[in-house]
C-alpha cells in the first residue's frame, strides 16, 4: 500500500549523512548546491538536500555547509525529476500541417507515412528542439526516444536524436531507440537499418509487431528484436497490442513476449507500450497474461492521451475508454509507468511534454483517486519510470543518486497531480536547468 503522504513513503525520505563527512565536504569546497526547506515527504519536517558532482551527498535538515550556490524552496515540495520513457520527437509538431480529419489510428499511419517521407534534418532538430525545450520547461530530466527506422524515413530520426543527446546532455538524458515503425518482415532492408542505428549509438532495440501482415510474421518480429537486443546486449522496448480487442492474435502478443522475455533470460530488460487490447479482457482472460508479464518482470508504458483519443472510434455504443488495464497490472505486481507519446500530430494533436498533466489525466480515465492512487500516479512518473527506463539504481532523492529533482510550486507533495503547479526549479545532475518565478494576484 502506498502511503498517502507522498513520495516520502516510497524510498524518498530523509537519508542522514555524519556531521563529520559533512564539514570535511564544507571545507573541502565540495557542496555545488544546497537547496534549503524543502518538503521530500508530507506530515514530516523539512529538509536541505547537498548535492556536489552531480550526486546528492546529503538529505537531511539543517545542513551546516558552505556551498557555491544556495536555493531557499521555502517549504515548497520536491519531487525526482520527472520522466518520459516514451515519446516521438521527430514526429512531433506535425499536426497542423495535414491533420487527422477522422481521428483514426489508419488515418494517423496514413498521414505520417506520407509526411516521414519528406522529412528534411533541420526542420526535425527544429521540431524536436521545442519539444525538449517543452520538456525542461516542465520538469522532465529524461526522456525515452522512439525514432521510425525504415525504408520510408530512412534514419534520420536516430541521426537528430543521438546529436539532441550530445547537444541537450547537460539539461537532460536523451535514449534513443531503434523503432522499426512499419514492420521488419513487411519492410524488407528494415532489420539491417536497426543494426546500423545500434552501431550508431541507439541504446534500446525497439519493435513494433503488431504492424505485420500475420501473426506469424508477428512472432517473426519479435523473435528478430530478441534476437538483435541479445547480439548487442541491449534493453527491449516494443509497442505491442495497440487495438480496441485480441480478436486479431497480432494484438494478442504479450504471452508470447512475456515467454520469449523469460526464455531468453531477459527480465527486466523489456518494456511493452500501449497494451490496450489487454484492457478488452475480461479480468479471468486477462489474469494469466498479466502475472506472466509479472514472472517477466516486464514493465509497462499506458499512454493515455494517444489511446483514449485514437481507441474506440469504431464503437456505436459504450464505446471503451481504449486504456491499458493499469489497476490490474498495478494489483499483480506489476511495474507500470506513463508517458506523453506523441506531441501535436496525426496521433496525438494535444499535449506540451508535462508528465503531471498526463498522470492527471490518467487519474481521471482510470479512476485512481484516492490519496494512495494520487502517489502511485506521481511514483508512476519517477521511480516507476525509472525503473521502465533501466536508471532505476541511480534515481531518486537518496545521498549517493544523481542530483535530479523538481521543485514544485507548492507546498505539499500530494499537491502534484492536483495543482499542476508551476516548476519553480528544475535541476539536473546537481545544477539548476529552469527556473521560473510565479505571480497571483486576485481583484475583488
Amino acid at each position: 500500500m502506498v502511503a498517502a503522504g507522498g513520495l516520502g513513503a516510497l524510498g524518498v525520505g530523509p537519508v542522514p549523512i555524519s556531521a563529520r563527512a559533512q564539514a570535511g565536504r564544507a571545507a573541502d569546497g565540495e557542496i555545488d548546491l544546497l537547496v534549503r526547506n524543502v518538503r521530500i515527504a508530507d506530515g514530516k519536517p523539512l529538509v536541505d538536500l547537498a548535492t556536489s558532482k552531480g550526486q546528492f551527498v546529503a538529505v537531511q535538515p539543517n545542513i551546516t555547509a558552505d556551498a557555491a550556490r544556495v536555493i531557499d524552496a521555502e517549504g515548497r515540495a520536491a519531487i525526482p525529476g520527472l520522466l518520459e520513457p516514451h515519446i516521438h520527437l521527430e514526429k512531433a509538431l506535425l499536426e497542423q500541417r495535414m491533420p487527422n480529419q477522422s481521428g483514426t489510428l489508419a488515418e494517423a499511419i496514413r498521414i505520417t507515412g506520407k509526411l516521414k517521407a519528406q522529412q528534411v534534418r533541420e526542420d526535425v532538430l527544429d521540431r524536436s528542439r521545442q519539444v525538449l525545450d517543452m520538456a525542461i520547461r516542465n520538469g522532465v530530466v529524461a526522456l525515452r526516444a522512439q525514432p521510425d527506422v525504415d525504408p520510408i524515413q530512412g534514419l534520420i530520426g536516430v541521426e537528430t536524436g543521438l546529436a539532441l543527446a550530445e547537444e541537450y546532455k547537460t539539461a537532460l538524458d536523451l535514449q534513443i531507440v531503434a523503432f522499426p515503425q512499419e514492420g521488419i518482415l513487411k519492410a524488407p532492408g528494415t532489420l539491417a537499418m536497426m543494426e546500423e542505428a545500434l552501431n550508431m549509438g541507439a541504446s534500446v532495440v525497439g519493435g513494433c509487431p503488431y504492424n505485420e501482415r500475420t501473426w506469424e510474421d508477428t512472432q517473426s518480429h519479435i523473435d528478430a528484436c530478441f534476437a538483435l537486443a541479445q547480439k548487442y546486449s541491449r534493453p527491449v522496448d516494443l509497442h505491442a497490442d495497440f487495438a480496441d480487442d485480441t480478436s486479431d492474435r497480432r494484438f494478442a502478443a504479450a504471452s508470447y513476449i512475456a515467454q520469449k522475455t523469460i526464455d531468453t533470460g531477459y527480465q527486466g530488460r523489456v518494456t511493452l507500450g500501449h497494451m490496450t487490447s489487454l484492457g478488452a479482457l475480461l479480468p479471468e482472460q486477462a489474469k494469466p497474461v498479466i502475472d506472466l508479464l509479472q514472472q517477466a518482470e516486464i514493465s509497462i508504458v499506458t499512454i493515455p492521451a494517444t489511446d483514449t483519443y485514437l481507441g474506440g472510434r469504431k464503437d456505436q455504443a459504450a464505446p471503451r475508454r481504449g486504456l491499458t488495464p493499469v489497476v490490474a497490472l498495478r494489483n499483480a505486481g506489476v511495474t507500470v509507468t506513463y508517458a506523453s507519446n506523441n506531441i501535436r500530430n496525426a496521433f496525438t494533436p494535444f499535449g506540451k511534454v508535462d508528465p503531471l498533466q498526463i498522470g492527471n489525466m490518467l487519474a481521471h480515465i482510470a479512476q485512481l483517486g484516492s490519496p494512495d492512487d494520487q502517489a502511485y500516479v506521481l511514483r508512476m512518473a519517477t521511480l516507476n519510470a525509472a525503473r521502465a527506463m533501466g536508471i532505476g539504481d541511480r534515481y531518486g532523492l537518496e545521498v549517493g543518486k544523481q542530483a535530479d529533482m523538481v521543485i514544485l510550486d507548492t507546498p505539499m507533495v500530494a499537491n502534484a497531480l492536483l495543482d499542476l503547479p508551476p516548476r519553480s526549479w528544475v535541476i539536473k545532475r546537481g545544477k539548476v536547468t529552469f527556473e521560473t518565478r510565479h505571480e497571483e494576484k486576485i481583484h475583488r
